[in-house]
């Protein structure tokens, strides 16, 4: 990476924003050194993460697919506000849509995804959200976790980045677990993922 010169960040987002909070937080204590947060794109006009956007002073977009009518034009909507500010990483906090081969096959290795899992356990089409700790409880495993992954044409098929490990505990319900695996995993290494991919922009 040139000296001085960071890579510039696009985090997309459909809901409440708290691995883009991660992310803020990681950029103002300096765990993200190497790139900078320049835009915040969301498919939902009434995500509480652009209000987080707004507060760190961050420029936010709402691209609904809906409104623009196709998968076609909702994607090309995104590539048109990533080239206009010059995006380096797209990050996936949450992100409720999946991108068509077209869309990440423009980026390679360039669009990262946290999963509440780890991959390959619980991945892949159906399983996001509270699915994803539902199904992990009923399984009977002893360890969950989170992987942050890069994106390719395959829901969660990506080359692995950085994975965290989370003990799953005694009267865990999803909703428990969902909490423990963001605060112990999630807003972790998704931060730090970011950092060592901005390195090597």
């Amino acid at each position: 990476m040139l000296s001085g010169k960071k890579a510039k960040i696009a985090v997309l987002v459909s809901g409440g924003g708290t691995n883009l909070q991660a992310l803020i937080d990681a950029q103002n204590s300096g765990i993200i050194q190497s790139g900078e947060i320049c835009a915040v794109i969301s498919n939902k006009a009434d995500a509480y993460a652009l209000e987080r956007a707004k507060k760190a002073n961050i420029p936010g977009f709402v691209v609904s697919k809906k409104g623009l009518g196709s998968q076609e034009a909702f994607e090309a909507k995104i590539k048109e506000i990533l080239t206009e500010n010059n995006i380096d990483i797209i990050v996936l906090a949450g992100f409720m849509c999946i991108l068509s081969e077209d869309f990440t096959k423009a980026y390679p290795e360039r669009i990262i995804n946290v999963h509440p899992s780890l991959i390959p356990s619980f991945c892949g089409k159906g399983f996001y959200g509270l699915h994803v700790h539902e199904a992990a409880l009923a399984y009977g495993v002893k360890v969950t976790g989170a992987t942050v992954h890069f994106v390719n044409e395959i829901p969660d098929g990506g080359k692995i980045i950085l994975q965290k490990a989370v003990e799953i505990e005694e009267g865990d319900t999803p909703e428990i677990l969902q909490k423990r695996v963001m605060e112990q995993a999630e807003w972790k290494i998704l931060p730090r993922a970011v950092e060592l991919v901005s390195q090597s922009i």
